[in-house]
């Protein structure tokens, strides 16, 4: 019994170590080239958007809106990679088989 509450004390440790690692990452996804970009951190919360000056054209809106949609599920998708690797590589110390 002592064993599991060193274990989960650990883990929570560790996971909290890895939240603090995951705020400092940052991800980028892009689309069209470049001309929109969106940034996340590790936690998934989305730092900024970039729109090419030339996509602006309002007649231009739906595109644009879809391509910073895809942009940032781009970046996100990256953020959640990491954050499954690093959790995975934790438990795989603790002994848990994740």
């Amino acid at each position: 019994m002592l064993e599991k509450a060193k274990k989960l004390w650990q883990l929570q440790s560790k996971a909290k170590a890895i939240q603090r690692e995951l705020r400092e990452l940052s991800f980028e996804g892009s689309e069209l080239g470049g001309k929109v970009k969106v940034m996340v951190d590790g936690e998934q919360k989305i730092l900024s958007v970039e729109i090419a000056e030339e996509l602006l054209d309002p007649a231009e809106k739906i595109a644009v809106e879809k391509f910073v949609r895809q942009a940032a599920n781009a970046a996100i998708v990256r953020a959640q990679q990491a954050s499954a690797q690093k959790m995975k590589s934790v438990a795989g110390d603790l002994g848990l088989g994740i």
